[in-house]
C-alpha cells in the first residue's frame, strides 16, 4: 500500500507575505483565472483556512497583489539617498526598468493583463487596474510639466500609450525587445515637446539634450 504525504504546511508570520508571493508567481505565469485558491494554498504552504482568513475571497487577494506592484512599476519618486535625476531622465527610465532574469513567458503589464481576463468595467478589480493606468498617464504628465513640455497633458497620455502599447504587443511576441523601441521613440516625443516649449525647456546651446547611444 503505498503512503500518502499530505502537503506541508508552514506554520508561524509571514503567511500573508507567502500567499501574495504565491499569487505573484502564479498570475504572473498562468493568469488569474487558471489560478484556483487550492492551488494558491498549496504553492504558499498554508492551509486554505488561513488563506481565505488573510484573504477572503479571491478578488481580494487579486486586489492586493496589484496594490503590491503599484510602487514598482509607477514613475520612481525621487530618493534623499540618490541623486535625483532629471524630470526627462525620469521619464525615459519608465522605459529603463530592469526587467526579472526569467525563462518564463513575457507576461507584460499585470494590470492591462488583470482588464483583459476580468472585463467587467463595474467590477472592481477592473476599476482597480483602470485606477492605476490613469494615475500612471498622471504622474507622467506632472514629471512632463516639471520637464517644461508644451502640452504635458498630451505627452503624459502619449508616453503612457507608448508604454501600454509595448507592453502589449511584447506579450504577443514573448518578447522584451519591443521596451527598447518604445524608448527610442518616447525620446523623440520628449524632445519634441520640450522644443515646443521654446529654448527654456532645451539643452545648452538651444539643442535637445544628448542621446543616449546604448538605445536604438
Amino acid at each position: 500500500m503505498t503512503e500518502s504525504h499530505p502537503v506541508r504546511r508552514r506554520r508561524g508570520r509571514g503567511a500573508r507575505e507567502r500567499i501574495l508571493k504565491a499569487a505573484t508567481q502564479l498570475f504572473t505565469a498562468q493568469g488569474i483565472n487558471a489560478t484556483g485558491m487550492d492551488q494558491l494554498s498549496t504553492v504558499a504552504e498554508v492551509s486554505k483556512r488561513t488563506l481565505y482568513a488573510h484573504f477572503p475571497s479571491k478578488d481580494e487577494l487579486v486586489g492586493a497583489y496589484l496594490q503590491s506592484l503599484v510602487g514598482d512599476l509607477l514613475p520612481i519618486p525621487p530618493s534623499p539617498t540618490r541623486p535625483t535625476p532629471s524630470p526627462r531622465e525620469q521619464l525615459l527610465a519608465v522605459f529603463d526598468r530592469k526587467l526579472p532574469d526569467t525563462t518564463a513567458p513575457f507576461r507584460g503589464c499585470p494590470f492591462l493583463n488583470v482588464s483583459v481576463e476580468v472585463p467587467d468595467p463595474g467590477h472592481p478589480v477592473h476599476q482597480l487596474a483602470a485606477a492605476y493606468k490613469r494615475e500612471f498617464a498622471h504622474r507622467l504628465t506632472d514629471l512632463a510639466r516639471q520637464a517644461g513640455a508644451a502640452d504635458p497633458e498630451t505627452l503624459g497620455e502619449q508616453l503612457a500609450l507608448l508604454f501600454d502599447g509595448a507592453a502589449a504587443r511584447g506579450t504577443a511576441l514573448n518578447s522584451s525587445h519591443t521596451r527598447a523601441y518604445a524608448r527610442s521613440i518616447a525620446e523623440s516625443l520628449i524632445d519634441a515637446a520640450l522644443a515646443d516649449a521654446g529654448p527654456a525647456s532645451l539643452g545648452r546651446g538651444g539643442q535637445p539634450p544628448a542621446r543616449s547611444r546604448h538605445h536604438p
